[in-house]
């Protein structure tokens, strides 16, 4: 009896979705449950669907809450109702897994139910895996980044797309970004499509270089970095309405053009979006009246001339791509680690110590010289914090100490 207790059934078009320890908090500061999110997804489920329905999302589990251990999961559970639906990718890694095809608002709640609180598809159509249909822009601020800066980006980035006949559709990314995506016929692969996103990206540098950047080493970041590589393939991005792991509860909001200039990414939470969906309904309602051509940014590809840019360090070495060296090495930039760790807060601690240490290097560094890289493994990611010593004055640079925090077990294999 107890047990059923912990439990709650809910009826969801005609099936039973049991939401286990229901009343598991799994956002200390804001106090939502398990419960919350499942009920949170069915209030949105429309929305959320357009987002990542009909495609395989991979799995990203918070079982016990934002403040607990999280991983990535790409295969779906094998024990599982007969109605989820999965199909089988391939990973440029050469392995293979089911993953799982969300169609209905009972899939969201089983979904939540696993501690999902985002939701990860990837770019394609699960009645084609070799053809993305959607071109995905992602605007990731580097540190020190005002959010002002982004929404400024995102306002060149729609006047890019437009030069070339494209439409975006923007949304807050539930964090410190913001997304814009442009539905594409499914006539391309993923290679192209991520050349066409290249393209783009390099475009928003010239239009505003002062801004933005195109560069995939953090050592070259400034501003705003227009990240082409998630278009890769295995690449996922949390999709619209996805519940971010953030203390309030923020979640990725599709938005208007009209909109973009004045919103903040804590204006959208799992606590108002449900009012927000029922009074405006789904900002992105009408992505999938057209789907545009890629031709006039593989076009511009062409006409820019600087070739393909690297790719992350798990994939392939590709025909044409550039030298996989960071420039801190092949320039020889002066570049010291600070830590790693498992949790994000841990190795940030460890550079606010290292800045005690060394005040007066502390004080020469510019934003853009704080290097946070997400490091991803297998199932986990964990973090690493570099520091870019490139403004200090020579005399005042500290040398390479030992790691603070060192968690000698990661790795980014």
């Amino acid at each position: 009896m107890a047990r059923k207790a912990l439990s709650e059934v809910l009826q969801v078009d005609g099936r039973q979705v049991t939401i286990t320890n229901a009343a598991k908090v799994l956002f200390p500061a804001a106090g939502f449950t398990k419960l919350d999110v499942a009920r949170y997804y069915l209030a949105v489920a429309e929305g959320a669907l357009r987002g990542a329905g009909g495609r395989p999302n991979m799995l990203v589990r918070y079982p016990n809450g934002i403040d607990g251990e999280f991983f990535y999961q790409k295969r779906a559970p094998e024990s599982r109702p007969d109605w989820i639906e999965v199909v089988q990718l391939s990973f440029p890694s050469g392995r293979n897994a089911e993953e799982v095809v969300p169609r209905d608002a009972g899939t969201l709640a089983w979904m939540a139910n696993l501690g999902c609180l985002e939701l990860h598809p990837h770019p394609v159509r699960a009645e084609d895996l070799e053809h993305p249909d959607e071109l995905r822009v992602d605007l990731d601020p580097v540190p020190g980044v005002k959010w002002s800066q982004v929404r400024e980006v995102a306002q060149v980035a729609k006047a890019a797309l437009a030069e070339v006949g494209l439409v975006g559709w923007p949304k807050t990314s539930g964090k410190r970004g913001l997304h814009i995506y442009v539905r594409i016929e499914p006539r391309w692969t993923f290679d192209e499509v991520r050349r066409a996103a290249l393209a783009l990206a390099r475009d928003v540098e010239r239009r505003a270089p002062q801004l933005a950047s195109s560069k995939w080493w953090k050592e070259e970041r400034q501003g705003v970095f227009v990240d082409y590589n998630q278009n890769a393939k295995d690449r996922t991005v949390a999709a619209a309405y996805s519940v971010r792991p953030t203390p309030l509860a923020t979640v990725s909001a599709p938005l208007d053009w009209s909109e973009v200039g004045d919103c903040q990414p804590e204006d959208f939470t799992l606590g108002n979006m449900p009012r927000r969906y029922e009074s405006l309904g789904d900002r992105h309602a009408g992505i999938d009246t057209k789907a545009y051509s890629l031709e006039p940014l593989l076009e511009l590809f062409e006409r820019q001339g600087e070739g393909d840019a690297p790719w992350p360090p798990h994939y392939r070495k590709q025909a044409g791509e550039p030298a996989r060296v960071q420039p801190s090495k092949r320039r020889k930039l002066p570049v010291i680690e600070i830590g790693r760790a498992k949790q994000r807060e841990d190795a940030l601690a460890g550079f606010e110590r290292w800045k005690k240490r060394n005040p007066q290097a502390a004080q020469h560094l510019e934003p853009a010289d704080v290097l946070v890289d997400a490091m991803r493994g297998r199932y986990t990611t964990w973090t690493r914090v570099r520091v870019n010593l490139q403004h200090v004055p020579e005399r005042l640079r500290p040398a390479q100490e030992p790691l603070d925090p060192d968690e000698k077990t990661l790795s980014s294999s």
